[in-house]
């Protein structure tokens, strides 16, 4: 087995790019695999290729919202953590949605300190 096959891989989906590549620098510096991409479609795509054992987005992104993303990465890989942050109120309006398809998502208020996502990740 590779070194890198051990780390728990892990996908960022925000469109706001600073944040995305800042998150997957701690996440590889932290002992994980991770990957950025700036949009949900990206997600989707990325998780069929990657295989990310969590998928960490953003919530309000111009094409397609990370919970519908989310939506969608579940059907690739059933398995996947997913933990999404958002720092917009209409957020609690997606979520609902989704809880009334059955869907139950973790979500973390922005800006999220590194620690607190740490946490979250090895919980």
């Amino acid at each position: 087995m590779s070194e890198t096959s051990s780390k728990p891989k892990v996908l960022v989906a925000d469109d706001e790019r600073v944040i995305a590549d800042t998150l997957t620098m701690i996440l590889n510096q932290s002992g994980f695999e991770a990957r950025a991409v700036y949009s949900g479609e990206k997600a989707v795509e990325m998780a069929s290729t990657f295989a990310p054992d969590m998928l960490i987005s953003d919530v309000i992104m111009a094409d397609l919202n990370g919970i519908d993303a989310a939506i969608q990465v579940r059907s690739i890989l059933p398995s996947v953590k997913i933990l999404l942050f958002s720092g917009q109120a209409a957020t609690a309006d997606l979520l609902e949605k989704a809880r009334a398809q059955g869907y139950e998502f973790e979500i973390l208020a922005k800006p999220v300190h590194p620690q607190d996502l740490l946490n979250k990740l090895r919980s």
